[in-house]
């Protein structure tokens, strides 16, 4: 199969997706890698019915790759995830309107401009939690424990650019009280996969990340969160508040870290979905509810066990013989 890779500049080292970039090339698929924002790039030559099997896309939100992304997709070839499920996470204001919608157990949202119109929200809904709708890796978030420090300077949160946020929305919920820990919850094409992990809000709790099983509640969330937004491959945080689970953030494409086997399960994801097709708006009913028959179909148990991974099958004509390529320059243009 012939894959294209769209990689933004804070992932030009990550082993997530360069490790899967090497799993499918050492598998005798040809992979063309793309690099938005380092490069030029041929948009007449790259982009063209029929030139790839799928493109995939790792990106920061609000980088260039989505666009190019977008491109791909009109032009009619299949992305991963698919490009509306990606706009459809990316946006949090977006994603927390849809998801609360759908039912989702997401904190109550509201959104400004500036930080300071959150003042109008009453006390009683003190702490907040802010960040920017556009955000990702944790950047910018912040926890405002009083209306009067709406103004302070943001710190540095997340593992991702420290940056405060930009001219873009701010949303803001109200915190939910936890043990200082959250549950990444993981899904591979189906298969979930659940760790437990320091809350980027409470740096200073020492928790060694690590997988945990999941309850039937958690992964009929998180499999339920796939079904509305059309979503394959995507991570979703979870706190384990006084009320229940809540659902905090909706990534795609994420680090998936504590998986089992991650890159050879994420790559065989990739070229069945190549092969396949994605869920897409497939995945989301006309009317925003799931019908019984797919409230069934999800997930009732999972453990932190994974089922022996079994690599897929060689392409049916194998490429010729080719020297191997240094990790630099794979796709060329690093």
């Amino acid at each position: 199969m012939r894959l294209c890779f769209l990689v933004e500049e804070q992932y030009r080292h990550d082993g997530m997706p360069l490790d899967v970039i090497r799993q499918l090339d050492a598998w005798g698929h040809q992979v063309d890698v793309l690099w938005p924002g380092r490069s030029l790039i041929s948009l007449s030559d790259a982009i063209q019915a029929g030139s790839h099997d799928a493109w995939v896309l790792k990106t920061v939100s609000g980088g260039p790759g989505l666009t190019l992304l977008e491109a791909a997709a009109t032009a009619g070839l299949t992305t991963v995830n698919d490009v509306r499920a990606i706009r459809g996470v990316r946006d949090k204001a977006l994603a927390a309107v849809i998801a609360r919608g759908t039912g989702l157990p997401v904190p109550v949202t509201y959104a400004a401009a500036r930080p300071e119109e959150f003042a109008e929200i009453p006390e009683t809904e003190f702490p907040l939690v802010v960040k920017p709708a556009d955000g990702s890796s944790g950047r910018a978030v912040r926890l405002v424990a009083t209306p009067d420090r709406l103004r302070d300077p943001a710190e540095p949160t997340g593992t991702g650019d420290p940056g405060a946020p930009g001219d873009g929305l701010l949303i803001a919920q109200p915190y939910v009280p936890n043990s200082g820990t959250d549950l990444k919850v993981y899904s591979v094409a189906g298969e979930l996969y659940a760790t437990e992990r320091c809350s980027p809000l409470h740096p200073a709790h020492a928790v060694r990340e690590r997988q945990v099983p999941l309850t039937p509640e958690i992964a009929r969330i998180t499999a339920e969160i796939g079904t509305v937004f059309g979503l394959d491959l995507y991570g979703v945080d979870i706190l384990l508040g006084p009320e229940g689970p809540v659902v905090v953030d909706i990534n795609d494409f994420p680090s998936f870290r504590q998986v089992p086997d991650a890159v050879a399960r994420v790559s065989a994801a990739i070229l069945d979905l190549a092969r396949n097709g994605t869920t897409g708006a497939a995945g989301r009913p006309a009317n925003g509810q799931l019908t019984a028959g797919q409230a069934g179909a999800m997930p009732s148990t999972a453990t932190a066990a994974a089922p022996p991974f079994t690599a897929p099958p060689a392409p049916p004509v194998p490429p010729a013989p080719r020297a191997p390529r240094p990790a630099a320059s794979i796709g060329g243009g690093r």
